[in-house]
């Protein structure tokens, strides 16, 4: 059997079965709209962060999480966006309005 055919097929098993489900358990989980206290005003936040940046780093270790949009943005926009780096015990979904 030739080896230039098996090397291939290994990578695409380990992207299928380890990668894949590692990125996709990630985006769908920083989706949606988090909960937290701001670290700088003490204030409830709802913070929206950037999954996709967050599934592809976490293929190869810890999400790297980028606020994409904060509740408190139009008083704080030049915030220094520590709530990023708060443990993800901090956040929590975000309770979904109920459509009447």
């Amino acid at each position: 059997m030739n080896p230039w055919i098996i090397v291939p097929a290994i990578v695409a098993l380990a992207l299928v079965y380890v990668a894949l489900p590692v990125a996709l358990t990630t985006f769908f989980r920083f989706r949606r709209q988090l909960n937290l206290r701001c670290p700088e005003t003490g204030t409830e936040a709802g913070l929206y962060f950037d999954a996709g940046r967050a599934a592809v780093s976490a293929c190869f270790g810890p999400p790297a999480l980028a606020v994409r949009n904060c509740s408190l943005w139009p008083e704080r926009g030049g915030c220094a966006r520590a709530c990023a780096s708060l443990p993800e015990g901090a956040m929590r979904e975000a309770p979904r309005a109920l459509v009447a």
